[in-house]
């Protein structure tokens, strides 16, 4: 009877909480490139000099850093939870941490006195620019799967703009790669010092409205009937949750899931009230953060693995189990494609993209040293000759076929979750194929190339088996798919970003691979992927009627006779294969298999059988177009395709949510 009232009591669970923490922050001292036992520990560091300087100049000044960083992440989760009231918020999930990492990536190129000095401005900054995009994108509703999904995409677009950056500004930028990655290192106190007092003065602020939060749970109406002014409660939630995420990213970087995991261990905790259930928060996210620190250096001793990457390795699998949760509750089968026919016939626009794909072609084969060829020169035969078939035909080809490929990802992706943002990047198809292509370069060194896309193909495939295998009992329900795959792409990142520190690969070139490039492509690449193209694309137009079937809700489907999980599996298969023959080639190259699908329902309408070639059309013509312009616009220098996409698309892609 005594234990359970202990168990039930939260100032017995919070002494619980510090102590674990207390353990973890001493076994986190004894780690390091100097061995330092317990003993010294607790013993030596009082008279040794050695010792002292260790602890109390590097150790000690990162452990406080992860308690405070941690603490502030997870009340700033917990704050956004109750203010949306979506389980899946998170500073991480909503795209206020990307945000206020490119602002401090911005300030570090373009206003360096100011990013020097004060990076906790820029980054609030960011921090607040992502929080207001994501809301008017998102609207007052905040419909939890909504939210989680628009975050994921307001992220890539935020995370491509900032590898784009630090690739055109490598110097100005280098250091940047392991900070963004989230890390605790620290040389000294400054850090401490100057994140301190911003979470001390937030953290009490949101304590002491603490029991107006309470009245949100109530809901708006209800809280507004008891006198609250609830518009106010919430510009104070908001506000103190974005300084709490700022302060933390400006010193640590951007780390994800402290905030998403620690207010669920509270919930469980049964802790009642925001001011106890904040406090908790602070405690327990902080024992999560060091602990994970202390994995990361348990996994590498004698180097540094990003702590935000461990973060993602033990939160991807919890928000698993919370989109498993919200997947259950929210069905998509009332959600359908829109689109409307153009008053030019299907033949005729694809005649139309064919002439402008060759003119694109043209240009970009003419193209090369900083010049093009002249007309005399075109009239010869440049075009044949050797320089131009070794290296500028294999380039252009691969280019449209990749972007083809990825769009007919897209399309089957969007048809088969019926839902306008499927996308392999969203489904975690890209960084599942990018962890197992890296995993085969890092680990297995000593395999040929021909190897890489095995690797590419078993992590893609392992990505989208775990999220089938999870969502098996919902039947594949769309929704549940997509909150899936956001959870797996954010482990399949997470191991990215530790087999890069790992291997210590350089960062200009896994950069240039992760934002996805078309150069230096041979005809071994466009062989394989014409024997891809041969394979998958008939296999996917022989689907395209169950698709058109698969666009009604799920009852509708199964009177009309679709085997409908049967389908789905065939039809994410299939995606599967693209997605990772593409990241394979070419990296991870994204927004074209949402863009593409898009733009082809607004021309032929939602038939497949239309909309398939037209989206493969309309992708390739992208591609090779962004290749084109990714040589010339900055010439000498080179801007990933993937990047120019992702820039050109994104406000398309923004333009599209806003209007669902």
């Amino acid at each position: 009877m005594f234990l359970k009232r202990a168990i039930g009591n939260p100032f017995v669970l919070l002494a619980v909480g510090v102590v674990l923490l207390a353990f973890v922050s001493a076994l986190h001292l004894t780690q390091g490139h100097a061995a330092i036992s317990w003993r010294e520990l607790l013993v030596d560091s009082w008279s040794d000099s050695r010792t002292q300087a260790i602890l109390f100049g590097v150790r000690l000044p990162r452990v406080v850093i992860g308690v405070l960083a941690g603490g502030a992440l997870a009340m700033a989760g917990l704050l956004l939870q109750t203010l949306t009231k979506n389980p899946l918020a998170s500073a991480g999930t909503l795209g206020i941490n990307a945000g206020a990492y490119l602002f401090v990536v911005l300030g570090a190129v373009f206003f360096p006195a100011i990013g020097a000095f004060h990076p906790f401005l820029l980054s609030f900054l960011g921090a607040v620019f992502a929080a207001i995009l994501v809301f008017s994108l998102v609207g007052r509703g905040m419909e939890p799967v909504r939210v989680a999904l628009t975050g994921m995409i307001v992220t890539l677009l935020f995370g491509a703009a900032t590898s784009g950056i630090q690739l055109m500004f490598e110097q100005e930028t280098n250091g940047l790669f392991l900070w963004g990655a989230g890390t605790l290192i620290q040389n000294n106190w400054s850090g401490v010092s100057f994140a301190w007092p911003f979470i001390l003065i937030a953290g009490v602020a949101a304590i002491m409205a603490g029991k107006k939060f309470d009245l949100l749970l109530l809901g708006d109406e209800a809280a507004a009937g008891l006198g609250a002014s609830v518009r106010r409660i919430k510009l104070i939630g908001w506000a103190v949750a974005i300084v709490l995420a700022s302060a933390t990213v400006s010193v640590v970087g951007p780390i994800g899931f402290i905030g998403l995991m620690a207010p669920h261990i509270v919930r469980l905790l049964h802790v009642r009230g925001h001011r106890m259930q904040l406090i908790h928060a602070f405690v327990w996210g902080a024992f999560l953060l060091i602990a994970a620190d202390v994995l990361a250096r348990f996994i590498q001793p004698g180097s540094e693995i990003p702590v935000g990457a461990v973060t993602a390795l033990i939160g991807g699998p919890w928000l698993m189990y919370l989109a498993y949760k919200m997947g259950k509750q929210y069905s998509g089968g009332k959600q359908t494609l829109g689109g409307k026919k153009s008053k030019l016939r299907f033949p005729v626009l694809l005649l139309l993209f064919f002439l402008l794909t060759l003119v694109i072609a043209v240009f970009s084969l003419s193209y090369g040293g900083g010049r093009f060829y002249s007309l005399s020169e075109l009239v010869s035969g440049s075009l044949w000759h050797q320089t131009a078939l070794q290296f500028r035909w294999p380039r252009v080809l691969v280019a449209f076929m990749v972007g083809a490929i990825l769009a007919l990802c897209g399309a089957l992706l969007q048809s088969v979750l019926r839902n306008p943002l499927g996308d392999p990047s969203i489904l975690g198809i890209t960084s599942g194929g990018g962890a197992g292509a890296l995993a085969v370069m890092v680990l297995l060194p000593a395999l040929p190339y021909a190897f890489v896309p095995v690797g590419a193909v078993i992590g893609a495939g392992t990505a989208i088996g775990i999220i089938l295998l999870v969502t098996k009992r919902s039947g594949w329900e769309p929704i549940s798919l997509a909150l899936m795959g956001v959870a797996v792409s954010a482990v399949g990142s997470g191991i990215i970003q530790i087999l890069t520190v790992k291997a210590s690969v350089g960062v200009a070139p896994v950069l240039l691979w992760l934002a996805g490039t078309t150069y230096a492509m041979s005809w071994q690449d466009v062989w394989f992927l014409t024997a891809v193209i041969l394979f998958i694309v008939p296999l996917s137009f022989l689907l395209t009627k169950q698709l058109d079937v698969l666009a009604f809700t799920n009852d509708v489907s199964v009177v009309l006779g679709l085997k409908v999980q049967f389908v789905r599996v065939c039809t994410l298969l299939l995606a599967v294969a693209i997605g990772a023959a593409s990241v394979a080639v070419v990296g991870a190259i994204g927004f074209i298999g949402l863009l593409a699908p898009h733009a082809a329902r607004g021309l032929v309408g939602v038939k497949s059988r239309y909309v398939l070639p037209m989206s493969m059309a309309i992708g390739g013509t992208l591609l090779i177009a962004a290749d084109f312009l990714s040589r010339f616009m900055l010439y000498p220098k080179e801007i990933p395709s993937g990047l120019l996409v992702a820039l050109i698309g994104a406000p398309y892609i923004l333009y599209i949510m806003r209007k669902m």
